[in-house]
C-alpha cells in the first residue's frame, strides 16, 4: 500500500517546517517497510527496532521498490537481486547496487510518522 502525503494535507500542525505527515506509526510493520509519496517522490519508511528511517524507495541498480524488501541488520534488501542497503546513510553494502539511495529526516510525534526531504 502506498500511501501520499503533500505539504498542507497532514491533518494538523507538523514537528517543523518542512516535514510532512505520511503514516501513523502503527501502519509500519515492527523490522518492516511502507511504501508512501512525499510531493511525487517515492520513499519507503522503515522500521528496526525502535528505529525509523526515511529514504528513496527505488534501488539505485534495478529501480524497483525497497518497500517491498525485507528489513533486518539495520538495513533494507532489494527483493530483485538481493542488494542491501543501510537505512542510516543509503549507501548499498553488498552488490549488485553500487550507487546510494538518498535518505530523508524523519520524525515520529504523537504515533504519526513525518518526513523532509529538504536539506534543513
Amino acid at each position: 500500500m502506498t500511501e501520499t502525503a503533500k505539504p498542507g494535507e497532514s491533518g494538523g500542525a507538523t514537528p517543523q517546517q518542512g516535514y510532512v505527515k505520511v503514516c501513523a506509526l502503527d501502519e509500519v510493520p515492527a523490522d518492516g517497510a511502507l511504501g508512501v509519496e512525499v510531493d511525487d517522490t517515492p520513499v519507503v519508511i522503515a522500521r528496526s527496532g525502535d528505529e525509523v528511517y526515511a529514504l528513496n524507495d527505488i534501488c539505485s541498480h534495478a529501480e524497483v521498490s525497497l518497500s517491498e524488501g525485507e528489513i533486518y541488520n539495520g538495513t533494507i534488501e532489494c527483493w530483485l537481486h538481493g542488494s542491501c542497503f543501510d537505512l542510516r546513510s543509503g549507501k548499498p553494502t553488498n552488490p549488485p547496487a553500487t550507487q546510494p539511495v538518498a535518505t530523508y529526516k524523519v520524525k515520529v510525534e504523537s504515533g504519526d510518522v513525518y518526513v523532509s526531504l529538504g536539506d534543513d
